[in-house]
């Protein structure tokens, strides 16, 4: 790959991770799931969480194609329900709907109050960050490319993302307070938007991967 096709390539898994965490709409689900804890507390809980989505995503990059043999799944059939889980969410954000993919029960929450390490693992690391439109995007990424160097390109960059969304989490009280909550709302929706757009995406790839396989010679 060409250091300008690189460039763009890793501006394209940039813009979609960083649509796809949202990190500026999970804010206040963050901030609202751990203000009663300490300050200490929140940091913990919002480094475990990043840790566990990234290690979660960096299996799924390395081995998921080797899961995929496993179970005789194509990658573009994966892409195509992954497009499908993408888009529902991007609607939804679009839509201001909460996303079920995303939500928490009662009981859980009562629980996860009880627990803040637990917490952290899920719902917030799982599957709020490494969810199933989360790895679905990371494997469409890396199904694009195969080489060992978009493999890395891809997990650094989403190293990237949780680093950012650590950051944002642990300033939550700052910048709930300084930003108007109809702005955050505007964000959240102009990441569904994007979102979007690159299931539609990963749609097409995934039918013109699956024409490619029938056209193929037996």
């Amino acid at each position: 790959m060409r250091i300008h096709d690189l460039y763009l390539h890793g501006i394209t898994v940039f813009m979609g991770f960083f649509a796809m965490l949202n990190p500026i709409g999970n804010i206040p689900i963050f901030l609202g799931m751990v203000q009663d804890f300490d300050k200490k507390t929140q940091n913990k809980v919002a480094l475990r969480a990043t840790i566990t989505a990234f290690t979660i995503i960096a299996i799924f990059c390395v081995f998921g194609h080797i899961i995929f043999r496993l179970f005789g799944i194509t990658v573009p059939a994966f892409q195509i329900a992954g497009g499908i889980i993408v888009f529902i969410i991007g609607f939804q954000m679009l839509n201001s709907k909460e996303n079920p993919i995303h939500a928490q029960s009662p009981d859980e929450k009562e629980q996860m109050m009880k627990i803040a390490h637990d917490m952290a693992i899920t719902p917030l690391g799982i599957p709020l960050l490494a969810g199933p439109g989360t790895i679905s995007t990371a494997m469409n990424f890396v199904g694009a490319e195969k080489s060992i160097s978009n493999v890395i390109l891809v997990i650094v960059i989403f190293g990237i993302m949780c680093l950012i969304t650590y950051l944002l989490f642990i300033s939550s009280r700052i910048i709930a307070l300084k930003i108007n909550p109809s702005m955050l709302k505007v964000v959240s929706r102009i990441m569904g938007l994007i979102l979007a757009v690159i299931a539609v995406q990963m749609l097409i790839n995934g039918i013109e991967g699956t024409i490619d396989i029938f056209n193929q010679p037996q």
